[in-house]
């Protein structure tokens, strides 16, 4: 809100004047006309607005237990090196420690501690990012195009991390939502705290039409999220994300490292970087979020080749697998949280995982993949099953995958995964294939 609360008290005594109202009773009207049930709730709101300044995060979510979170991911990201989340502890002198990331959310959305910031979320569906949020999660393009022309302010204010309007939209994965801001006037290149912008979204989620509204309207593509080199495109290939990934490759290959090449399916690059020292360049990126657990990239020239053939694996590049295996890259290398086979059995890459088991990987190797409570002592066999991938768990089962190896956290067979996921025929077929079943 732009209102100052000495622009607010004048509304009130003229409305009081006006209609010969008691003052308490004008207040009370003027707090309704912006949405608010009192006018100590509306004062308290202009009051953090105004002393915070453009630097303030809006809470929108009325969940203790979101803002926990968030303060998790702030320290996992700041643990990263993320230069904007490393400045956020920095300027409030706190300590790399949940403690420390509790208070650092707290200073941020205005509050001297966590308890304030608790207690100041039971009131929180009056405020306008709140309601703006609120239009966003219902899809309520009417609502959400009302507040933005009552407080146009909110086209450039932040949320919780940084997160502006236009980034929750991204999230939602509705393109209708993003071209509302779009047109109010939301700034496409703005970052939360993690480095991550919209277009990083539409990467992550891989919505190729979501990224041509974002590019039209002239998003960066070289913007680095969660450690350097963690571009929209980038983090589209950590997924394997093919679709979005070739569109924005288009408005450049960035960065130019050998999983990047990788992942495009970009024999002539891989060929090209492999002995260059620029193929393990900006590679400070290596997870779009604090579920994974945290590593550091090292410059080895093995760990780089062999990266660059789990992230071939993931987007079913089956000419760089063959390029890089042929260079001397390892099939069966885990250099983070999955080996080759294991991300392309994961993402459903049927023929990336026929490809791998041609060349010689081992179909039933043990390793990680994901977050520390999830594959601990998996095989790609375990991932195929829990991703219902019926194709790629016959594949699996033909090249002599072992269908009875137990995971380590769960004890769980492919075949337990697969019932876990949802997917009998999965589960039917790892049964008549000799596997067993452990709850």
């Amino acid at each position: 809100m732009s209102l100052s609360l000495e622009q607010l008290r004048k509304q009130a005594k003229d409305l009081r004047r006006d209609r010969s109202l008691k003052l308490s009773e004008a207040q009370l009207l003027i707090a309704r006309r912006y949405g608010f049930g009192s006018w100590p709730r509306l004062r308290a709101y202009v009051d953090r607005v105004t002393t915070t300044g453009p630097s303030l995060q809006h809470a929108f979510s009325d969940d203790p237990s979101y803002y926990a979170d968030r303060a998790g991911g702030l320290l996992a990201s700041a643990t990263d090196g993320t230069p904007d989340t490393v400045a956020a502890f920095e300027r409030w002198a706190a300590p790399l420690t949940p403690a420390g990331a509790r208070l650092v959310v707290a200073r941020n959305h205005g509050f001297t501690s966590w308890t304030a910031l608790r207690r100041h979320l039971t009131g929180l569906a009056a405020e306008p990012f709140a309601r703006a949020f609120q239009a966003l999660r219902h899809q309520d393009l009417d609502a959400l195009r009302e507040l933005l022309t009552r407080f146009p302010e909110l086209v450039t204010a932040s949320g919780t991390n940084g997160n502006d309007l236009l980034g929750l939209a991204s999230a939602t994965c509705d393109e209708r939502l993003v071209a509302v801001l779009l047109d109010a006037g939301a700034d496409v290149a703005h970052r939360n705290a993690h480095g991550w912008t919209a277009l990083h979204q539409a990467g992550y989620s891989n919505l190729p039409h979501m990224a041509r509204l974002l590019l039209s309207a002239r998003a960066p593509v070289d913007v680095s999220a969660r450690g350097d080199g963690g571009t929209p495109l980038a983090v589209a290939l950590f997924w394997g994300n093919r679709e979005v990934a070739a569109l924005l490759a288009g408005h450049g290959v960035v960065p130019r490292n050998l999983r990047v090449a990788a992942g495009l399916n970009d024999v002539a690059l891989v060929a090209e970087l492999w002995p260059s020292p620029a193929a393990g360049s900006h590679r400070g990126f290596y997870r779009p979020h604090g579920g994974f657990p945290a590593w550091r990239p090292s410059s080895s020239v093995t760990e780089v080749r062999d990266e660059a053939m789990s992230w071939a694996a993931r987007s079913d590049a089956v000419d760089a697998i063959t390029e890089l295996h042929r260079l001397g890259a390892s099939l069966d290398a885990n250099v983070y949280q999955g080996t080759p086979l294991t991300w392309a059995a994961a993402q459903g890459r049927l023929r990336a995982v026929r490809r791998l088991l041609e060349l010689g990987a081992a179909p039933s190797a043990v390793g990680t993949f994901g977050g520390p409570r999830h594959g601990v002592g998996t095989t790609a066999l375990h991932h195929a099953a829990e991703g219902g991938h019926l194709e790629v768990t016959e594949a699996l089962l033909d090249a002599g995958a072992d269908p009875t190896i137990t995971d380590e956290l769960y004890g769980g067979t492919p075949a337990s995964w697969a019932r876990h996921g949802g997917h009998e025929d999965a589960r039917a077929l790892l049964l008549r294939r000799g596997g067993t079943e452990r709850s």
